[in-house]
C-alpha cells in the first residue's frame, strides 16, 4: 500500500459503519462512535464519490434513481459496501465477549483501521490489553482522528505498526507488553489479499507464542469467489474494483483446505458460518438491501 491508501481504506469502512448506524435499521453492528471519526466534508466526499459510481456498480439502479441521489447511496452501501463489514465486525465482537467470559486476557486486532472497540468497551480497561496492528501512516491519521473526537487513548490500547502481511513480528508486539496469555485475534478482511502460503504463513506466527484456549475469528472467500457474479453482480464487482486498485484478490479457499490449514497450524474450528448462516443469523427480516455477500464465510478456530 502507498502512504496514505491504507488511511483512506479505514475511512471508507468508517463510513460504512457510520451510515449504518445514521440511517438502517435495525442495527446489525452498532458502531456508535464511527461518525466521530469522520467529518462531514469527508462523509460528504465519499457519499459523492459513490453516487457518482453508479454506473460502474449498476446502470439500472442509476437511470431508475437518477433524481434520487439518497437512494442511489442506500443502494450502494447496503448492496455492495457494508454488508459482510458489518456482519463480520458483529459476529468477530459476540465471539470476543465471550471468549473474555473464558479467560481471554489479550486481543491483537490485524488491519485495525479506525475500529473503535477500545472506546465502546471502557468497563475492560483494567481486564484487556488491546493490541491494534496497521500501517504506521493509518495509526497516525488515526491518532489525529482521535484527537479531534477528544477521544483520550487509554492505558490498556496498544498501537503496533508492522506490514504483518509480508513480516510478522513477536518482538513487535512484546515491545508493547503482549506476553504468553490466552489471547484473541481478529482478522477481518484480509485473507482474501493474500496468497494461501501467505494466510499459512500469519496463522503459524500469530499463535506460535501463545498458549492453548486462544482463537481467532477471520473471514474467507470460498470456491466460488472469481465465479460468482452474486446480486447486482456485487461480487464480479468487488472482485473488480480490488483489481483496479492495485490489490487484485489472490485466494479463496474449499471448507477442507481452511479446515487443514488451521489444524497444521495446531487449530480446530469451533465454528463455522456460511452465506446461508450469515444471512440468517444478521439479515434476516430486513426490509431494505442489506443482505449476506454470497461467496464469504466466517471462521471461529481454537488452539488446541
Amino acid at each position: 500500500m502507498k502512504k496514505n491508501e491504507s488511511s483512506l481504506t479505514s475511512l471508507v469502512s468508517a463510513f460504512g459503519r457510520a451510515y449504518h448506524n445514521k440511517y438502517d435499521t435495525p442495527k446489525i453492528f452498532d458502531d456508535f462512535l464511527a461518525n466521530n471519526l469522520i467529518s462531514e466534508g469527508e462523509f460528504s466526499a465519499i457519499s459523492s464519490n459513490m453516487i457518482n459510481g453508479i454506473q460502474f456498480f449498476n446502470r439500472d439502479i442509476g437511470q431508475k434513481f437518477k433524481d434520487d441521489s439518497e437512494e442511489i447511496l442506500k443502494w450502494i452501501t447496503q448492496v455492495q459496501l457494508s454488508p459482510t463489514p458489518l456482519a463480520r465486525s458483529a459476529y468477530c465482537e459476540k465471539v470476543l465477549l465471550n471468549e473474555i467470559r473464558l479467560g481471554v486476557k489479550q486481543y491483537v486486532i490485524l488491519g485495525a483501521g479506525l475500529d473503535t472497540f477500545c472506546f465502546r468497551y471502557p468497563e475492560l480497561k483494567s481486564r484487556l490489553k488491546i493490541f491494534e496492528i496497521d500501517h504506521p501512516a493509518t495509526q497516525e491519521f488515526k491518532k489525529k482522528k482521535l484527537e479531534d473526537a477528544k477521544l483520550n487513548i487509554p492505558n490498556n490500547l496498544h498501537f503496533v505498526s508492522m506490514d504483518f502481511t509480508t513480516e510478522f513480528s513477536h518482538q513487535d508486539l512484546a515491545d508493547e507488553g503482549f506476553n504468553n496469555k490466552k489471547t484473541f485475534f481478529s482478522l477481518l478482511g484480509v485473507s482474501y489479499y493474500l496468497t494461501k502460503e501467505e494466510n499459512k504463513a500469519l496463522i503459524n506466527h500469530l499463535f506460535s507464542n501463545v498458549p492453548p484456549g486462544s482463537s481467532i475469528v477471520f473471514d474467507y472467500a470460498d470456491e466460488k469467489l472469481f465465479k460468482e457474479k452474486g446480486i447486482s453482480n456485487r461480487v464480479e464487482n468487488l472482485v473488480k474494483m480490488a483489481s483496479a486498485s492495485g490489490e487484485p484478490m489472490k485466494s479463496n479457499f474449499t471448507y477442507n483446505e481452511i479446515e487443514n490449514m488451521l489444524e497444521k497450524s495446531g487449530l480446530l474450528i469451533y465454528e463455522h458460518l456460511s452465506p446461508t448462516t450469515i444471512n440468517e443469523l444478521f439479515f434476516k427480516n430486513r426490509t431494505d438491501y442489506l443482505s449476506a455477500f454470497e461467496t464469504i464465510h466466517f471462521i471461529h478456530a481454537v488452539k488446541k
